[in-house]
């Protein structure tokens, strides 16, 4: 991507989330900057009726003037200024919305890879380092359209006394003074020139040093508002302050640099606006003007070498700006890579769906080791498939082919006859529902939890979290379905126990009504009785969808038509729960015999 090109992309990009916005805000900037203008233009008229020993009418009458018209440029800029707050708003939604819909957008494989979720992190993190990025962006196309109203109301006023000077015929008594003015304006550009530059460097080894301290803090506010992680770091004394002290130590160094930097910009500023004093002074004293104009021209005057002047660094800021602009763009330009499919899913009634693994294996980017190898299965309409096995052999990364997060390194999933990968992508994913060991549940209305929407069925959601064993809870909770869980947003939200929630997680992936429903270790955090009780439960509420329960304990696999034992990434054992026990010598004998006592044991 061309440098010269990303500012101009980033910023037609950013337009494209709210159009409305920056018409509006250039708007109240013309209506801001005008006010100062306007009130040093009526304040020389009133000097000068002063000086010149008008009526009191007539300073009367320019008082009112200046009063009203006060008013009026400030009312219609602050309605301006409300509008724009509110587009600003509207941006800002629709800018976090879009930058979260690419996220949900992408490619599982690339969701879990950890350089795209850095990247992701990055931009956040650019965002909160001096508002790197499209905020940078923003702020200083505002300032430029700032800088470019003062100089347009300066250049107004400096035709103006350029034409007074010009009537009188003084157009040479001051050459001297115009020359050191543009002298000292050229100082001031070199001087910002300068300071641009080594600001540059400066931002980056501040903006290093800033990520690196931010991390360090931002880890430590997490984990202080996660109390299972406060604890124990409480516990083991993990809070450590001395990096983040060396880290600020570093920083004031930086700052101080960086505040060094602006005494020749002062100095400069301070010598460009007394030449300007210098200059009115001058003329008025040779009668160009009257005195009042004094107060209008030495104010114009300054206003324009101040913003010329600040003009140079916006432009060099956006051009410092563009390597984190280019970092926000990048993520927007993340391929998906998986194919997408087109042949549509028949809308089955019978709910026939039979999948088949042939010679599948599979491995993860980045590594050369196997996840899983030479899976062969297949899959019938209305049967339960217990997966088990021991923790890393394999049981999540099928579920993750199956439901096609992922294609298989080698080998084929078909559905039906057909490859998985030649159905819609969109139309295939809609055949499962999942509960996963690492579900979540949001903080909104239990309702919008069940039904995973903005809208529910009543009816439906109420006996779903009946029949999961939610029932007696629901009925202690007085605004049904519209209790909101967790009190994030919401004082009167409920909070519910692990298993509770486990249950609600259930319902939701009833409420889906799909073909296959797969349960993945979602009670691994239960004991292994409990475990039992809910997979039979749930079993019972399943009817005619084929079921997978995935488990590295066997509580669920007694009323399963088929057990597939995973072993080191491959499938070691099919068969029945009895037939799997019979073999004394098998994996599935091993894990049984190890794990019975949980099992046989009815009291405690």
């Amino acid at each position: 991507m061309r440098k010269n090109s990303i500012t101009a992309r980033a910023l037609k990009l950013y337009h494209s989330f709210n159009p409305k916005f920056f018409p509006t805000k250039i708007l109240y900037i013309l209506f801001a900057e005008f006010a100062p203008y306007f009130t040093l233009w009526m304040s020389a008229e009133i000097v000068t009726a002063l000086s010149e020993g008008r009526s009191r009418e007539s300073i009367f009458f320019l008082v009112a003037v200046t009063l009203l018209g006060n008013l009026l440029v400030r009312t219609v800029g602050a309605i301006l200024k409300r509008a724009a707050e509110t587009q600003l708003e509207i941006l800002e939604n629709n800018e976090a919305a879009a930058l979260n819909a690419k996220t949900l957008s992408l490619d599982y494989d690339k969701l879990e890879n950890p350089e795209i979720r850095q990247h992701r992190r990055r931009i956040e993190e650019n965002a909160a380092i001096n508002y790197y990025g499209v905020m940078n962006m923003r702020l200083a196309i505002e300032d430029i359209a700032s800088c470019a109203a003062n100089l347009i109301f300066s250049a107004v006023m400096f035709a103006e006394m350029a034409a007074h000077i010009a009537t009188n015929g003084l157009q040479l008594t001051g050459i001297l003074l115009f020359a050191a003015l543009l002298i000292v304006l050229l100082l001031n550009v070199l001087a910002q020139r300068y300071q641009s530059r080594r600001n540059a460097d400066l931002n980056k080894e501040l903006g290093d040093q800033l990520l690196e301290e931010n991390r360090l803090g931002r880890g430590y506010y997490i984990s202080g508002m996660d109390n299972r992680i406060y604890k124990q770091q409480v516990i083991y004394n993990a809070l450590k302050t001395k990096e983040l002290k060396k880290h600020k130590e570093v920083f004031f160094r930086l700052f101080g640099e960086s505040f060094r930097l602006h005494i020749p910009i002062a100095a400069t500023v301070f010598l460009s606006e007394l030449c300007a004093y210098l200059i009115v002074c001058f003329y008025c004293g040779l009668g160009a003007f009257p005195v009042g104009s004094v107060v209008k021209y030495v104010g114009y005057l300054g206003l324009l070498t101040k913003n010329l002047g600040y003009l140079l660094q916006l432009t060099q800021r956006l051009e410092v700006n563009e390597q984190y602009l280019e970092v926000y763009l990048d993520y927007f330009d993340i391929p998906n890579d998986m194919y997408q499919g087109s042949l549509s899913v028949e809308k089955r009634s019978d709910k026939k769906f039979d999948i088949e693994f042939k010679n599948v294996s599979f491995k993860y980017q980045g590594t050369d080791t196997y996840a899983l190898k030479n899976i062969n299965l297949d899959l019938k309409v209305g049967e339960r498939l217990a997966v088990v096995g021991m923790n890393g052999s394999g049981k999540t990364t099928f579920i993750k082919l199956l439901c096609r997060l992922y294609d298989p390194t080698e080998g084929e999933i078909f559905m039906n006859d057909f490859n998985i990968r030649k159905y819609d992508y969109r139309q295939y994913l809609d055949l499962f529902s999942v509960v996963f060991q690492d579900y979540n549940l949001l903080s909104v209305p239990l309702g919008n939890n069940v039904a995973s929407s903005d809208t529910w069925d009543t009816e439906k959601a109420e006996r779903l979290l009946e029949e999961v064993g939610f029932g007696e809870r629901y009925a202690t909770m007085s605004h049904k379905l519209e209790t909101p869980l967790y009190k994030d947003f919401d004082e009167d939200g409920v909070n519910v126990s692990g298993g509770e929630a486990q249950k609600i997680a259930l319902a939701r992936a009833l409420y889906k009504d799909a073909p296959f429903i797969i349960l993945d270790e979602p009670t691994a955090a239960l004991d292994p009785i409990a475990e039992a009780e809910i997979y039979s439960k749930f079993d019972q509420i399943v009817g005619d969808k084929t079921a997978i329960y995935i488990s590295h304990r066997l509580s669920s696999c007694r009323f399963c038509d088929k057990i597939a034992v995973f072993d080191k990434g491959e499938i070691v054992q099919i068969g029945t729960h009895d037939e799997l026990l019979a073999d004394e010598s098998g994996k599935y004998y091993e894990l049984w015999n190890a794990q019975a006592q949980y099992y046989t044991e009815k009291t405690a």
